[in-house]
């Protein structure tokens, strides 16, 4: 049985595409272009199932296109749409990868601060605007706005999903 803590989040299953199976795969997270994968994770009422990849195109910077081994047809690929797609962090530790995944896969982890300790969880990515914001929300008190810039991030703990910051002086009272 795969447990969550297991994988994470990478992109959601669009509409399928074609007559023959083929799925819009929308992602968050390039980690088809660094580490090898014969398999993704979806969540099927509430079990996280492995399903084998039989081949994927990336088709724009955010989409590609995935067939799924056994999934054949427009009727079977509809029952995928909607989807969460998860990557499975074993196969990160088999090819040796550090992971540091884009912002929008971070959703969901919890954010330290070298100084200050625990700040909350990073509940969105704001990139409405030029500069990225990280959306953390402490257990207490109002969200907190941090610039998303690589070297504030001083480690990430894939397999608790914990962030690591040295944030800048002052920019917590802001």
């Amino acid at each position: 049985m795969i447990r969550p803590e297991e994988v994470y989040k990478i992109g959601t299953f669009g509409k399928p595409h074609g007559i023959h199976g083929e799925l819009q795969m929308n992602f968050t997270d390039d980690i088809f272009d660094r580490v090898e994968a014969d398999y993704v994770v979806c969540s099927m009422e509430g079990i996280l199932v492995p399903f084998f990849i039989d081949s994927y195109r990336i088709r724009t910077a955010t989409t590609a296109l995935m067939k799924l081994e056994d999934v054949d047809s427009v009727e079977q690929a509809r029952r995928f749409s909607g989807l969460d797609i998860y990557f499975p962090l074993a196969l990160l530790d088999e090819a040796g990868e550090e992971l540091l995944p884009t912002w929008a896969a971070l959703e969901g982890c919890r954010v330290e601060e070298v100084e200050h300790g625990h700040l909350g969880e990073l509940v969105a990515v704001d990139d409405s605007t030029a500069n990225v914001l990280l959306v953390i929300r402490p257990a207490d008190g109002e969200e907190l706005l941090v610039p998303a810039c690589e070297e504030f991030v001083v480690g990430f703990d894939p397999r608790h999903r914990v962030m690591t910051l040295r944030l800048p002086e002052g920019l917590l009272n802001l």
